[in-house]
């Protein structure tokens, strides 16, 4: 029987292939997880009775584009947080959780051929792993682009060949970057959103740090392209309740862009998608709503920040996030240390090169782990501290 060969380079996916790293070997203390993602503040108390109130919808098949009330949520929200007016009939989808939406709207929107060739879908390395494999479902060339300094950590859509570019389709971006932790500026923005009019891609902008950061609140790409007065199908974004609001389980999230990108996104998750419970989208409804939790979720990540520039301050290149909840620190090899922490401390991160594809021989990330600091506050810090000792001192 044969199977699909366009699948058949896929590396493991990072937590796997991190188990079969770790778990053959016993953790050298009590273990203190710091892999994954997934924040544990807690949320709002009021989600379990709003929950309650709306048990009975769960005998109902729930509407596929989102209720009109968690919609119109969605778009006060956009227009709250980012100054940005968007119709929640018409350029806004509710998503579960928006693995499934950077996904599917790659196969809804990126078209077969680009100038009469292979499409291609652009992608920052590291990155989230979702954007490789939409890009292979597509049949489109994955091209991964490394982040570099001289753009703040972020990639450098600029040093694409033309060529390339004027076969591009799409370009991902994650902004608070996944794992970096770095924002795009206004600048970085513009410079973006006109090298894509130039050369007609769409840019998919995953957002969802957007809540998370030290000072000032991170631009986003739909507010700048509307003040650019960009083609409104330029630009779709990506928003989850998942990291401002501590609901991962949630799986509420949205995409938001040009009335005929979401169309041709909602026609194909008629077919395709799981849309969210009645109960669970009374619940985003009232969350999305709602900035107080937002704040105070914000502040104990502000603390953390300042923890681990305290812990980390003096270590040869390390840089404190924008935004976002990861440190990328520098290491020698990435798996060497993992494995040393682990053995010799129960202390689990994840090693960089895990996130990234190999590209002329070098993979970013080898020599970089990526620390999540979800964990409580003195959970953490005593995790920082013990990977200080162990790997820097």
């Amino acid at each position: 029987m044969d199977f699909p060969k366009r699948f058949s380079n896929l590396p493991d996916y990072a937590f796997p292939r991190l188990r079969k790293l770790l778990d053959v070997h016993a953790p050298g203390g009590e273990p203190i997880a710091m892999t994954i993602g997934e924040p544990r503040h807690a949320f709002p108390p009021w989600i379990a009775d709003i929950l309650a109130e709306n048990l009975a919808g769960f005998g109902r098949y729930p509407d596929n584009d989102g209720s009109p009330g968690v919609r119109e949520a969605q778009a006060a929200w956009l227009n709250r947080r980012y100054g940005v007016t968007v119709d929640p009939e018409t350029q806004i989808m509710v998503l579960n959780g928006t693995r499934e939406g950077l996904y599917n709207a790659c196969m809804a929107l990126c078209p077969e051929q680009k100038n009469g060739q292979q499409p291609v879908v652009l992608t920052p390395n590291p990155f989230y792993q979702v954007y490789a494999v939409a890009a292979l479902s597509v049949g489109a060339e994955p091209v991964y682009l490394p982040a570099t300094a001289e753009t703040g950590d972020l990639p450098d859509f600029h040093a694409v060949d033309p060529a390339i570019l004027d076969r591009t389709a799409i370009a991902y971006i994650c902004s608070p970057a996944n794992p970096q932790g770095a924002v795009a500026s206004e600048a970085y923005w513009e410079a973006l959103i006109a090298l894509a009019e130039k050369h007609d891609f769409r840019i998919f902008a995953d957002e969802c740090y957007s809540e998370i950061y030290r000072d000032a609140p991170p631009p986003g790409a739909l507010q700048v392209a509307q003040r650019m007065g960009a083609d409104p199908e330029r630009v779709v974004i990506f928003h989850s309740l998942s990291k401002r609001s501590n609901l991962p389980g949630l799986r509420s999230g949205f995409c938001a862009g040009g009335p005929e990108s979401i169309a041709r996104i909602r026609q194909l998750r008629a077919y395709s998608g799981a849309p969210l419970p009645m109960p669970l989208q009374a619940v985003a409804e009232r969350v999305w709503s709602d900035e107080t939790h937002v704040e105070e979720n914000r502040a104990l990540y502000q603390a953390k920040y300042k923890i681990a520039d305290e812990i980390f301050a003096d270590v040869p290149g390390y840089k404190g996030p924008e935004a976002g909840f990861f440190l990328w620190l520098p290491v020698d090899d990435a798996e060497e240390a993992t494995l040393k922490l682990w053995r010799e401390t129960g202390v689990r991160v994840l090693p960089g090169a895990y996130l990234a594809r190999e590209v002329d021989g070098v993979t970013p990330g080898h020599d970089r782990i990526r620390v999540a600091m979800v964990a409580e506050q003195e959970e953490m810090r005593r995790g920082l501290q013990t990977l200080r000792e162990t790997l820097y001192d």
